[in-house]
């Protein structure tokens, strides 16, 4: 049966994005997603799994995750313990392997969504260590001698924030969507999915005043989509208006920005804008 993705109720997918997960799908390859942190990749892989009716398998990356979690670990101290130990149970060594993500997506009898997220946190040579396995969808398990396959293939979704570059023999293998930041249109259509019925006088000053502050130059972190949410949440729980968010210069920073600037340098930055305005009056 062909998976095809069309997004979901509580997903806004642009027709580039969805595009980009039914080509990977049919072509059977990792759909490589990348874009700056807060734009929905992560939650992208969900969507998808929701959508078409797939468990999620998810494996989230940190920096000192290898490869080889990926599909087993083998624990040998603690079979050694039991040796000497006497227990009965070190006679087997499948009761000292711990099963990976791999390897609980390929012995899945139905089709499931796997997630790895933010593979650029880990060392450079761990997507390399994945190539093999994704490519043959198997790998060997040398401590028993059994060949883990794939008994369906899994729709593979791997996101990046772009921290560092990608081997190229990598990229090859994934086909590749830049998830762009989301337009004024399309940011709109996210937060009505958010917050239904939000007034539009408020939800236009607030949108405004949002993407004023991402084309600040000099900004560190710019907000994201899911700042812009909870800013917007915010707004709502303390009743406040599109006449409480107009900008004067006296003050450049926006009602309860500690949702939006998250660290100190952007917030002087936006005093310093403020007191600069203040002085040419």
């Amino acid at each position: 049966m062909m998976h095809r993705f069309e997004g979901t109720a509580s997903y806004v997918a642009t027709d580039d994005l969805t595009i980009a997960v039914n080509a990977a799908v049919a072509l059977e390859r990792p759909l490589l997603v990348k874009g700056e942190p807060g734009t929905g990749k992560t939650e992208l892989a969900k969507q998808v799994s929701e959508g078409l009716g797939l468990r999620m398998i998810e494996w989230n990356v940190k920096s000192t995750t290898k490869a080889q979690q990926g599909l087993y670990e083998y624990d040998a101290v603690s079979r050694l313990r039991d040796s000497q130990l006497g227990e009965e149970r070190v006679h087997d060594v499948k009761n000292y392997i711990k099963k990976g993500k791999l390897w609980e997506a390929f012995e899945a009898d139905e089709k499931v969504v796997l997630l790895i997220d933010e593979i650029d946190k880990a060392d450079i040579e761990f997507p390399n260590d994945l190539l093999q396995e994704l490519d043959k969808m198997e790998f060997h398990v040398y401590e028993t001698g059994e060949t883990v396959k794939a008994r369906q293939r899994p729709i593979i979704i791997i996101t990046s924030n772009n921290e560092k570059e990608l081997p190229d023999a990598f990229l090859r293998r994934c086909f590749f969507h830049y998830i762009r930041f989301p337009d004024a249109e399309t940011m709109r259509a996210i937060v009505e999915v958010h917050h239904p019925g939000i007034k539009d006088s408020l939800l236009t000053t607030a949108l405004t005043r949002f993407y004023e502050i991402r084309d600040t130059a000099g900004l560190k972190k710019k907000p994201s989509t899911s700042e812009v949410l909870d800013w917007l949440k915010l707004l709502l729980a303390e009743d406040l208006d599109a006449e409480d968010l107009k900008r004067d210069g006296a003050n450049a920073l926006p009602k309860l920005h500690g949702a939006l600037l998250k660290n100190e340098q952007d917030v002087h930055l936006f005093e310093r804008l403020a007191f600069m305005a203040r002085s040419q009056r």
